[in-house]
């Protein structure tokens, strides 16, 4: 039996939840045109066994390298003797037998690349999904995991909650992180936890987060939230990499940030319009426009509650603004909210009745009285 439907109908989120919950086995295949890239995790009686990603595809020999589990020697010799191996063998096998690495650190190095393919795509919000149930066979796993889905679920929510408190700081991977100058009020020593040492020995003032995270072989979230911390107390300063100023950018380059937010928009790719409308938001503080956009922008990424915050303060500092009544009028539809969504277009259209966009307005609020009227009458039978 397959399951297939675009994201935007049923989220990846409830896509994995559903074949938890049916105990399903088979081929999940996950497309994203927008990002050019394809994802594939395989489910076993309703646990994954593995995912891989094509953008990523993680080669072990290296992940073990980088991570100090195996020398170049190793990894040579074991590269070596499966193109001699005629019997098929994996290079994890091919490592564990020459001894080079344990069976408990190859199968926990596996784990680590299985977990951050799917949360890789637990990020995302657009696509399409399929899955093909059937028995799964000959998988290209290096060794045999079972991962609960409720638990990569949890994780999954965990990270999507931490990430929306440190993206103030940290908007994007692509930020490179530098070494700050010490004040005279600043601590003289540092009491920083090993995984903290371990970042903040990377940090070059070239290499942006996700380099190190690679050099490290670490979780691309574990390196953001260490940096969170070591932005937070002042040890590192950011720069962002696709500007030439510092972290706070002067009124300039915010608007070449709002810009960049506006045609990530226009390409669908949500998660970076918000983070490029932060960082315009902070260069612009108190500028209507770059709020809206990313107002606009977490409407688009499905994060509604944190859209309608973005709009409350706008509607605060500015509330005879036309585009703030129309973006937050949107925002409710979205929502459902069908009665905040037209009071919102009602003060839009007194504000603007000649508006650019006061004919889609219109035709929405015709459209949604229509729908409300239907609900009513279902209601009523």
């Amino acid at each position: 039996m397959a399951i297939e439907g675009p994201l935007r109908e049923l989220g990846i989120h409830d896509v994995f939840q559903l074949l938890d919950l049916s105990r399903k086995t088979g081929t999940l295949t996950v497309t994203s045109l927008l990002r050019d890239n394809q994802g594939t995790v395989y489910f076993e009686r309703g646990a994954v066994i593995y995912a891989a990603i094509r953008s990523n595809p993680h080669p072990l020999g290296e992940l073990l390298l980088r991570a100090g589990k195996i020398s170049e020697g190793d990894l040579a010799r074991a590269r070596e003797a499966q193109v001699k191996s005629d019997d098929g063998r994996r290079l994890g096998e091919i490592l564990v037998a020459l001894g080079a690495v344990t069976r408990r650190e190859l199968e926990r190095q596996v784990r680590f690349q299985v977990e951050e393919v799917v949360f890789e795509l637990m990020s995302w919000r657009e696509g399409f999904f399929s899955f093909e149930e059937r028995d799964v066979v000959n998988v290209p796993a290096e060794a045999t995991i079972r991962i609960s889905t409720e638990s990569l679920l949890m994780e999954g929510a965990r990270r999507i909650d931490e990430w929306s408190r440190i993206e103030g700081k940290i908007p994007h991977l692509g930020v490179v992180p530098s070494l700050s100058l010490v004040g005279d009020g600043h601590a003289a020593q540092l009491d920083l936890l090993p995984n903290e040492w371990e970042v903040l020995s990377e940090i070059d003032g070239a290499r942006d987060l996700r380099a190190i995270a690679a050099e490290l072989a670490r979780s691309e979230f574990d390196v953001a939230r260490i940096a969170y911390g070591l932005v937070t107390t002042g040890v590192v300063a950011l720069r962002d990499n696709q500007s030439n100023g510092g972290a706070a950018p002067g009124a300039a380059q915010a608007q070449a940030h709002l810009d960049r937010a506006r045609d990530a928009l226009r390409a669908n790719e949500c998660d970076r319009a918000v983070a490029e409308a932060r960082l315009a938001v902070a260069g612009l503080d108190g500028a209507t426009m770059p709020r809206l956009v990313l107002a606009r922008a977490l409407t688009r990424a499905g994060r509604h509650d944190e859209a309608q915050e973005e709009l409350r303060r706008v509607l605060q500092a500015d509330a005879l603004e036309p585009a703030v009544h129309l973006e937050t009028g949107w925002c409710a539809a979205w929502r459902g909210d069908y009665q905040e969504a037209l009071t919102s277009w009602d003060r839009y259209l007194r504000l603007a009745p000649e508006g650019a966009d006061a004919a889609a307005v219109r035709e929405s609020v015709d459209a949604v009285t229509r729908l409300s009227g239907v609900l009513r009458e279902r209601m009523d039978v």
